[in-house]
């Protein structure tokens, strides 16, 4: 089941203090960026946050969930979901963790000309 975009946009609202905050549309389901950085995962109107061990620390009793079959489990929000702070604690503290985004570099175009 795809997640409705009103979920997507009420999740990015809860955050909107951790960051420069964006999403994509993958698939029917959304990635969360936080300063260009995959922090999170929306699927099936579930939010699921990339684990880190900073953020099993923050979060205390952790539960953890694949958010599709065969994806690595991340840590599954559920109740703090309506806590504006909370959340953006965990989104700013999962995103210092994670390591920078690799920049795709553009393959190098081959000359037509024979030198």
């Amino acid at each position: 089941m795809a997640s409705d975009l009103d979920f997507v946009e009420f999740v990015v609202d809860q955050i909107e203090n951790a960051g420069e905050i964006t999403y994509r549309k993958m698939f029917g389901e959304y990635a969360l960026y936080c300063e260009g950085k995959v922090v999170a995962l929306i699927c099936d109107n579930q939010l699921f946050v990339k684990p880190t061990e900073a953020g099993k620390s923050f979060i205390g009793n952790v539960v953890e969930a694949s958010p599709y079959p065969g994806a690595k489990p991340s840590f599954l929000i559920e109740e703090q979901i309506e806590d504006k702070d909370w959340l953006s604690n965990l989104i700013t503290i999962t995103e210092r963790e994670l390591p920078e985004a690799k920049s795709k570099k553009k393959p190098k175009k081959k000359s037509d000309k024979n030198v």
